[in-house]
């Protein structure tokens, strides 16, 4: 690539053209990956455009990794365990690995994420693993959408399995089950009544229950704790792509049947791709992600309207104090941005 190209100064960070970016992650350099990833998320309009070229530039490389969401509760040892899948897809199975945090609650605290790279200090050092924690702040929606792009951008980079751990918990479980092929629920036996610790809409969204720390004492209560769940699981109605989600014991710490879910993954993959609802899935998330990029711009552009901003504070104070209907006054600011 020549030396002339054309670059752009913003804040001492040097910008080069998309086809500089997409050329790196093309040779899977993770430096230039980590940067393009970098202006994904920011909020930047010049770094916006940029970042869409590259999208646009990956996109034909993309889509060919297998994407696996990761939740857990507190304490079920998340870090542990993705260190230790992660090390045996790169060790055992010669595949590349990207590990990627979401936090959507971070936009509202601001709060910065555990530095993943130093809870999982094995894996990250691998050269065909790469791990991104979560942006701690972002634009409207802009966690999770960067997050869905920069799947892309590490599927063109040639990661066949992609990692997406939950960081928050609540609404990051949706969002990720809204970008993945796989979801993947870890628990933990001995933690009080097994069954009250997780809300029974994120154990509706597993593909997968692995019980953690199944290891020492814990082993007799992990295997009753699978139990449970599978007496459970059954009492769900099925699955519309025809899988039955599958539950199994693991201990990560010791690295100890970590394989079993290498074959439920296998299993699942086969099903999918044999009754076409893999392909299915991918696409109504396609649509899913068009209608929310479309619907975030669209409050972003609303918000970074000066009429908006100049009005909006008083309208505020004025339905606080319940001098004018919500409705009243959202339609107000409607029809001032209309006009």
């Amino acid at each position: 690539m020549s030396k002339h190209i054309h670059k752009v100064h913003l804040k001492s960070r040097t910008i080069h053209p998309a086809a500089y970016y997409f050329e790196g992650i093309k040779s899977g350099n993770r430096t230039i990956l980590s940067e393009a990833i970098t202006l994904v998320e920011s909020t930047n309009i010049e770094h916006e455009k940029v970042a869409e070229d590259i999208i646009e530039l990956c996109l034909p490389l993309s889509g060919n990794s297998i994407r696996i969401g990761v939740t857990g509760i507190p304490g079920v040892g998340k870090s542990t365990f993705i260190e230790a899948f992660g090390l045996s897809l790169v060790e055992e199975q010669q595949k590349k690995v990207a590990v990627l945090a979401i936090d959507p609650s971070s936009e509202k605290s601001k709060g910065s994420i555990l530095g993943d790279k130093t809870r999982m200090t094995q894996l990250s050092s691998h050269q065909n693993a790469f791990i991104r924690p979560s942006p701690s702040a972002g634009k409207l929606g802009g966690v999770a959408e960067a997050t869905r792009e920069t799947i892309l951008l590490c599927e063109a980079a040639g990661y066949d399995v992609i990692l997406i751990e939950t960081v928050g918990v609540g609404q990051s479980e949706i969002t990720v089950k809204s970008m993945v092929d796989f979801f993947l629920l870890l628990m933990i036996a001995g933690a009080g009544d097994e069954l009250q610790g997780i809300k029974r809409g994120i154990m509706e969204m597993a593909d997968a229950i692995l019980i953690n720390k199944a290891d020492g004492d814990n082993v007799k209560k992990a295997e009753l704790a699978q139990q449970e769940y599978k007496n459970a699981l059954h009492l769900f109605p099925p699955n519309k792509n025809g899988w039955i989600p599958q539950v199994a014991t693991c201990s990560a710490l010791n690295k100890e049947n970590i394989d079993v879910l290498h074959e439920i993954i296998d299993q699942f993959v086969r099903l999918t791709n044999s009754n076409n609802s893999f392909k299915e899935n991918r696409k109504k998330q396609a649509k899913f992600w068009f209608d929310e990029t479309i619907s975030n711009a669209i409050k972003n552009l609303f918000y970074n309207d000066p009429k908006i901003k100049g009005e909006l504070i008083s309208l505020e104070r004025t339905v606080i104090e319940g001098e004018i209907s919500p409705f009243k006054a959202a339609k107000k600011l409607i029809n001032l941005f209309k006009n």
